[in-house]
């Protein structure tokens, strides 16, 4: 049964959800529709769908690289540099993608999203959070 829009527990949820919690739906939800572009693949013709997942994953990415390149990331300056590599992969991964269509070449930008999201957890996993005040 779909939450109706109005909801109060919807709004509370989108209101308080992290950073790090958006981060990953959105890099599994790239992911997955990736994944259903494979699963349902009829040819190397380039449809719909598939324009969808690509550009849906190529604007998480570019946000990913707009916060990377910003002087406030708290990130280590290597790091950056090669999350911002990483992200000229995808880029250019995405566009032949989008050029010359074939099924397998999608398991590359999945990866890259699900090492990711990997690592987003394992980082959200080893934050200590204080007891709660009483």
């Amino acid at each position: 049964m779909p939450i109706p829009p109005n909801n109060p527990y919807q709004k509370t949820h989108k209101a308080t959800i992290s950073g790090v919690d958006i981060e990953l739906l959105v890099l599994e939800k790239a992911s997955m529709m990736m994944r259903r572009c494979q699963e349902n693949w009829t040819d190397d013709s380039f449809n719909r769908a598939l324009d969808d997942a690509l550009r849906y994953n190529q604007k998480i990415w570019d946000v990913f690289q707009s916060d990377w390149r910003s002087p406030e990331c708290p990130l280590s300056r290597t790091m950056r540099e090669n999350l911002l590599s990483l992200g000229i992969f995808v880029r250019k991964s995405t566009l032949d993608i989008m050029a010359y269509p074939k099924k397998e070449k999608l398991d590359s930008l999945i990866q890259i999203n699900e090492h990711l999201v990997s690592g987003l957890k394992q980082q959200k996993e080893n934050q200590v959070t204080p007891p709660p005040s009483e």
